[in-house]
């Protein structure tokens, strides 16, 4: 089950409370006043481990080295832009 943030309409408390996702939109006790608290709209703690995609550089703004065999049609035997 995730975890929700919640705001209270009374005193402005904030919690989080572990609730399943059927029951996610539905009002919760404030746990100070009683109140009726609301769930707030809050960042995702998505985080990415390993040796992924993002590891090897894809997503950043950073140039590459050029292929001295692009578009020349020689170079590389290997090299997809040695490859007409």
């Amino acid at each position: 089950m995730p975890i929700y943030e919640y705001s209270c309409e009374n005193c402005g408390k904030v919690t989080e409370k572990l609730v399943s996702f059927s029951a996610a939109d539905n009002p919760v006790e404030c746990p100070e006043c009683k109140g009726e608290a609301k769930r707030m709209i809050s960042a995702s703690a998505f985080h990415l481990k390993g040796g992924g995609w993002y590891a090897q550089g894809y997503g950043k703004n950073e140039s590459k080295p050029s292929c001295p065999a692009a578009g020349s049609g020689g170079g590389c035997g290997g090299c997809p832009a040695a490859k007409g």
